[in-house]
């Protein structure tokens, strides 16, 4: 006998930190709601890191509605296994009704309501908050099937530590966040990097005496709208700085890299069909352009602390040397020489929204939606990057974005009009 269909209000999908947040909101609001997991609270945390990552934001930035942190490291960095642990005290402190062990595999709109069916029941609601992240799926480009079976390939999602590595070199690609990291790891532990470099931010992790973090928080940099910025969708595409969330609170960029003998390429721009691997000669350029977006931003930072009369309680003004670049970097690579024997692949990631029935999404495969509000009455979006704010993908963010997005959700609710419209008929 199947399970019978269950009716509640609003649906969330993913029970991390934007899913607990707005979890929080609509029982403050009164909404009855359902958050589904498919494996347990903070799921993606606790599965798809690498062993010694720490989260790049300090300790005292982890604020979400109603719970932040109270213990004695605030300028300290979490550990995963710390972070797992503050979002299942989370779940239990404001007693999230966090269904776990459940896949959705489908969400489709019947005309009159929206049909969430899943690997253990299918449920009936108003409204859909899809919160199930946006780090799903590691985004490798299509000549990663050129790449020659001798050399194992990897993504950012999979690694683990350098001791699942084979003897040998490695290539990371990709030097943001997780490249930069991933390759500082390796590179100590007696591997060869070679990392190839594409678009990044290069940041200081301390800036005059204080995190870099705090600044861009005390500066309002962070609190930025979607709705402020020229260019909403080139804003959201912008990688991420080149931040590390170490115990000594060390810069980690391409010049401490360098400093180890990690060695720098430029763009991994294809792979031939006989294993030869060409990198764009835009190395150079990309670390200048790299250095210019830095200092814009600690000139902003500096603006502001002569504005608000902190220039004379912090440190003076400082800027780190720029990034250094060979002469000469190579071209090419013929990896069937056997110098490297594994490819790390930190080349970003994407949502999966395969069991999404809906009209909402654009020619790219993007969800439309104007700062979380999906371009389809009832439904809501949360955890994207810039959703609503610059710090939208942060977990600093998701509070902000969940009350003014469960506030639209409630007034959308109360308008009859807005509630009883006709919906797109489903495929």
């Amino acid at each position: 006998m199947s399970d019978p269909i269950r009716t509640v209000t609003t649906v969330v999908i993913g029970a991390g930190q934007s899913g607990l947040a707005m979890s929080r909101c609509l029982t403050q609001r009164s909404i009855d709601h359902v958050v589904l997991e498919r494996g347990d609270v903070a799921h993606t945390w606790r599965t798809e890191r690498w062993d010694s990552l720490r989260l790049l934001t300090p300790n005292w930035q982890s604020r979400l509605p109603d719970f932040s942190y109270t213990g004695d490291d605030p300028d300290g960095y979490r550990t995963m296994p710390e972070v797992v642990d503050f979002f299942a005290s989370y779940a239990k402190t404001i007693a999230a009704p966090v269904q776990t062990g459940t896949t959705v595999t489908s969400v489709r709109h019947d005309g009159e309501q929206f049909l969430i069916r899943t690997d253990v029941g299918e449920w009936r609601c108003r409204t859909v908050v899809l919160a199930s992240g946006a780090c799903n799926i590691a985004c490798v480009p299509a000549f990663v099937n050129r790449v020659p079976q001798a050399i194992a390939n990897i993504t950012a999602q999979e690694y683990r530590n350098p001791g699942q590595l084979a003897e040998g070199g490695v290539l990371v690609v990709g030097a943001s966040a997780s490249g930069t990291q991933i390759a500082y790891e390796i590179q100590r532990s007696g591997h060869q990097v070679i990392l190839s470099v594409g678009e990044h931010i290069r940041a200081p992790r301390m800036y005059r005496g204080k995190d870099l973090e705090w600044w861009m928080d005390v500066a309002g940099i962070l609190d930025q709208r979607f709705d402020e910025v020229d260019d909403i969708r080139r804003a959201r595409k912008v990688p991420s700085l080149q931040l590390a969330g170490t115990p000594d609170r060390s810069t980690l960029d391409l010049n401490a890299l360098t400093a180890i003998g990690v060695r720098l390429v430029g763009r991994l721009a294809g792979i031939t069909n006989d294993g030869k691997a060409q990198f764009a000669g835009s190395l150079r350029n990309m670390c200048a352009l790299s250095d210019l977006k830095m200092g814009r931003l600690l000139d902003l930072i500096d603006e502001w602390a002569t504005n608000n009369d902190f220039a004379c309680s912090v440190a003076p003004s400082e800027r780190l040397p720029a990034t250094r670049v060979a002469g000469a970097p190579p071209l090419g690579m013929d990896l069937r020489r056997g110098e490297i024997k594994t490819i790390v692949w930190a080349t970003g990631y994407r949502p999966d929204y395969s069991w999404l029935e809906l009209p909402v999404f654009d020619r790219k495969g993007i969800v439309r939606h104007h700062g979380g509000i999906v371009d389809y009455p009832g439904v809501y979006l949360m955890g994207a990057p810039f959703l609503r704010r610059r710090k939208s993908a942060l977990i600093d963010g998701v509070g902000d974005d969940a009350r003014d997005l469960s506030n639209h959700l409630v007034l959308a609710l109360a308008d009859n009009e807005a509630t009883k419209r006709t919906y797109p008929a489903p495929a």
